[in-house]
């Protein structure tokens, strides 16, 4: 078991205690060779002799070993990330317009007269009933209700889904729209029976540290995501850094210094071409591509700033490989896309991370601090709303294009914030020339595979970003030349 208690551990649900629960054994049994046990040993492991999830350890352990095929990389004919486990799904009641306990049994019958399928009935009561059967959904006899009485019931998943890719199959279970969804991950964070999740490459993870023997073989690096800095409340970051080389990496190397190179492009693109929509979010790209295809020449031709460090460290250094770590479920789509896989060998987010770390007894605790300080305050801030646009101003007076470009950035928390810009700009109404897309309210540190979420995330990563030793963009990725 981890060598810190778990009490020192910081979840927001007992969901993601059980997801972790489940990573750390796979993770535990992969490096000691015993994945083939895994199934039976780690479903018993978890879910001992009485329930304490659903009616039956029989269940729960069926569940488990679903999730145990999630963190063993899941469906391989699936080719999206987010993945729905069909038997954990069946305590939500079904979507549609309900008729609640308000009704009081009125006289009126509005809601009657606005039904044009005739789905609404009354009982001896004279309470109205919806005959399923016949509703269309169309919310006219919500609409007149005079009590509110009868309501949209709305599955949390739904509700967390501001694209709409979930909907309801026939077996009661969510199915997710592959051609619609953009693995930002929102439903699996919402979800209250962690019913849909995400797909694991902690295996992959393994395999690396193992096959480099000790960074031998090759150079393993870290990229680790501004984001990191709100994440292990119980330890410092720098004991983080060092736990993570326990892990078997040879270096850790921040997201935050590829996000000053873009920037610095970014900027220089923008002054330019006139318009631009950020490419970092590749859940917001990816939103843009399926929803807005005549925006897409307008979305920016830098790489996201983990693949742009990535990228320099292949450069510099033959043989080597990465691996994002960071909060965001749709990274997991983006390191497999054709521009991106050259660069990124895989990716795992936080809870993963933690899940490793316990998997091997690192006691982050106990170690001394190791030093991350590649890049400067405006690349760290790239993992909160608004910190993209901070840093494309900049970037835009570092190179002294302000004077001749102005820059009308509009920073968009979440993808319904997103989607108004979007539609704007598809109309040619928008009063701005920078998009910053970010699909996860928060910005980054509202991700899906962050460990804690929270207002004090954006104030700590605030802290880090004034910490840089590089105050200066140009001075972050100066050191690059040298």
């Amino acid at each position: 078991m981890a060598s810190v208690p778990i009490k020192d551990r910081k979840f927001d649900t007992q969901v993601q205690y059980l997801k972790y629960k489940v990573l750390r054994e796979v993770a535990r049994y992969a490096f000691e060779d015993r994945l083939l046990d895994a199934y039976t040993e780690i479903t018993k492991l978890i879910v001992k002799e009485k329930p304490t999830m659903r009616c039956c350890i029989y269940k729960e352990r069926a569940i488990v070993e679903e999730r145990i095929k999630l963190a063993m990389g899941g469906d391989k004919n699936n080719p999206n990330v987010i993945e729905v486990i069909d038997i954990a799904c069946d305590e939500c009641p079904m979507s549609g317009y309900n008729v609640s306990d308000a009704c009081r049994g009125c006289i009126a019958h509005r809601c009657e007269d606005a039904c044009r399928r005739g789905a609404i009935t009354f009982d001896e009561h004279l309470h109205a009933h919806i005959d399923k059967s016949k509703c269309v959904e169309c919310g006219q006899c919500a609409k007149v209700c005079p009590y509110s009485a009868i309501v949209n019931q709305k599955r949390p998943c739904e509700n967390a889904c501001k694209i709409k890719a979930i909907s309801m199959a026939d077996s009661g279970a969510a199915h997710i729209d592959n051609e619609t969804c953009i693995s930002c991950g929102a439903c699996v964070y919402q979800c209250p029976f962690g019913a849909i999740v995400d797909k694991s490459f902690i295996l992959d993870v393994v395999d690396m540290i193992k096959k480099s023997d000790h960074n031998e073989n090759y150079k393993l690096y870290a990229v680790v995501a501004p984001s990191i800095s709100s994440q292990f409340s119980y330890a410092k970051l720098g004991q983080v850094i060092t736990g993570i080389q326990e892990l078997g990496f040879f270096h850790v190397v921040e997201a935050a210094l590829g996000a000053d190179m873009v920037s610095y492009a970014e900027a220089a693109e923008l002054a330019e071409k006139g318009f631009l929509t950020s490419s970092c979010c590749p859940a917001f790209v990816d939103y843009i591509e399926k929803q807005f295809p005549q925006l897409k020449e307008h979305v920016s031709h830098n790489l996201s700033p983990a693949a742009t460090i990535a990228k320099y460290i292949k450069e510099t250094t033959p043989g080597a490989k990465v691996v994002f770590i960071g909060p965001c479920t749709a990274k997991k789509m983006e390191v497999q896309k054709e521009r991106v896989k050259p660069y990124i060998d895989s990716c795992i987010t936080f809870e993963e991370l933690q899940a490793l770390f316990d998997s091997r007894d690192i006691d982050l605790k106990s170690l001394p601090e190791g030093v991350l300080d590649n890049a400067s305050y405006y690349g760290r801030i790239f993992a909160r709303s608004g910190g993209l646009s901070d840093a494309v101003t900049q970037a835009l007076k570092e190179q002294g294009l302000d004077q001749t470009f102005e820059l009308k950035a509009i920073a968009c928390d979440g993808i319904e914030a997103c989607r108004m810009a979007l539609l704007k700009a598809s109309k040619k109404v928008l009063p701005a020339n920078f998009i910053e897309g970010m699909a996860c309210i928060g910005g980054c540190i509202g991700g899906a595979g962050c460990l804690t979420h929270g207002d004090k995330n954006k104030a700590d990563v605030d802290k880090y970003g004034m910490e840089a030793m590089e105050k200066t963009i140009t001075d972050a990725i100066g050191v690059l030349k040298k």
